[in-house]
């Protein structure tokens, strides 16, 4: 059950029962209930940065998700001045509660007493919302299948099995604008707000039949959209991003001019539900260690050793702890626990421009008419490729898949991360890219296959000297057979 509570002070906070929660009493309106009045406190004139806010509308009831951070602090003060009566909500998630041991402070009371402070500047309510069972149990499909599994078993289970989940997506999807959103269902609340780095297009009050459309922010380095790519279009419909309108800098402009208690404060970058907790110590935490080895492709030298293959994502580089790099993780042998790493990872012509998605979901609620001129994102950041979609029906009838083809190589895709698709600003939806892809994966000698399949590696003996890095690495497996044709 979702528990809920105010905490006004820093002792041990009380459950409150949802039931509560449902019957809390809104402040009616803000303490600035116009532009006009807002503007002139603050430097003279903010409807340039008011236009995502919904401005024009008569004063709405906002839920604003806060994290104590600059971003959504600002958004809170953005929907403020714009006149609406907004409340608060600080998402207490799960993990944190679960590693409190591990600390000499609560990780999460820095976050709780800047959003306290900047919603006491000008009066706005903040509830506290625990989502412990949430995160738990919200079920999430497998993308190979139709077995439902939960948030956090669905994230380890997918490490377990070689692929890299991304938990931020499902934590959007599931949590943020999932349970959060079903349990204020009730309350009364217009939109949900938030700092994300997005813009929703809702459609004019005579058009409410037409579909809300999810664009690209202004800030094309700081865009969250491939985060947001898999909600429904019932989320969206919801939704107020005040943000998309706005630049990062002036984001911060804005903090300073606001005097938020938070102004200076760094951005977070870490994953939305482990707060200050090292993603390391979540999957160490959860599936533990296991000693492996790790071989170069191209040879099958034995380089070193490493804590688990599920530590590690194809074209990872940090971590490695090899000298003679860099170095980059290009396979993964799950079922012998060997991890492949290769210096000629941008060198080798055998990238994919193919790969297949699954669990694909369209924001308006079915797929494009047409998929010939899509855009793509692999992963956040500002990049795109060019694509074409080839839509694919599985055999049950149930699963819908795809086949993705980019316009340039990437050899950095991984199975379980998902493959956000764009028409010009407009993201359209996402799927989960799977690891049934084309046959272009890295080649990986034969040698080096065999020494992965041995049962006692003992016998390997020590880690060789790693040598300088080769004029030419393709020469060198040139003698070996690769595996892509062994098989």
């Amino acid at each position: 059950m979702l528990r809920v509570a105010v905490r006004w002070n820093w002792r041990p906070l009380t459950s409150l029962p949802l039931t509560r929660f449902k019957r809390r009493t809104l402040n009616p309106r803000p303490r600035f209930p116009t532009l006009k009045l807002f503007c002139s406190a603050v430097d003279g004139d903010l409807n340039t940065y008011l236009r995502c806010s919904m401005p024009q509308k008569n004063p709405l009831r906002v839920a604003v998700l806060v994290s104590g951070g600059v971003d959504s602090s600002v958004a809170l003060r953005l929907l403020h001045a714009a006149g609406h009566s907004c409340t608060a909500f600080y998402l207490k998630i799960w993990f944190q509660e679960d590693f409190e041991n591990f600390w000499s402070e609560c990780p999460w009371e820095d976050d709780l007493k800047y959003a306290k402070a900047v919603c006491n500047q000008v009066d706005v309510p903040l509830e506290v919302v625990h989502l412990t069972d949430e995160y738990w149990k919200n079920v999430h499909y497998r993308a190979s299948g139709h077995r439902p599994v939960y948030q956090v078993s669905y994230i380890i289970e997918e490490y377990r099995c070689g692929r890299t989940p991304n938990p931020d997506v499902l934590c959007n999807t599931r949590i943020k604008f999932g349970a959060f959103l079903d349990a204020i269902n009730g309350m009364g609340f217009d939109y949900v707000a938030s700092g994300h780095y997005a813009n929703v297009i809702h459609p004019f009050a005579d058009q409410m039949d037409e579909p809300s459309v999810l664009e690209l922010s202004q800030d094309m380095v700081k865009d969250q959209t491939y985060f947001l790519s898999h909600l429904s279009q019932s989320q969206l419909k919801r939704l107020l991003f005040p943000l998309g309108c706005i630049p990062k800098d002036e984001v911060r402009r804005l903090a300073t001019k606001f005097d938020l208690p938070n102004k200076d404060r760094k951005d977070s970058q870490g994953i939305c539900f482990l707060g200050k907790i090292r993603f390391s110590e979540f999957v160490a935490r959860h599936i533990g260690e296991r000693e492996g080895i790790i071989l170069e492709a191209e040879t099958g030298d034995f380089l070193g050793k490493h804590r688990g293959f599920w530590f590690y994502t194809i074209g990872q580089r940090q971590g490695l702890r090899l000298p003679g790099g860099p170095w980059y993780v290009v396979e993964k042998d799950v079922k012998n626990n060997v991890v492949f790493v290769s210096r000629n990872y941008f060198s080798f012509d055998k990238r994919r421009r193919i790969f297949r998605v699954g669990s694909l979901k369209w924001l308006s609620g079915s797929p494009p008419s047409q998929t010939s001129q899509l855009q793509c994102k692999v992963r956040h950041g500002p990049g795109f490729y060019n694509c074409i979609l080839q839509m694919e029906v599985e055999v049950d009838g149930q699963d819908e898949t795809a086949v993705v083809r980019i316009s340039e190589d990437d050899q950095g895709l991984a199975a379980g991360q998902f493959a956000a698709f764009y028409e010009g600003r407009t993201c359209i939806g996402s799927g989960v890219i799977l690891e049934s892809w084309d046959d272009q994966s890295f080649p990986v000698c034969a040698k080096a296959l065999e020494i992965a399949r041995m049962e006692d590696k003992s016998k390997i003996g020590n880690p060789v000297k790693i040598k300088v890095k080769p004029d030419n690495l393709q020469e060198v497996c040139d003698s070996t057979e690769l595996a892509s044709k062994a098989s």
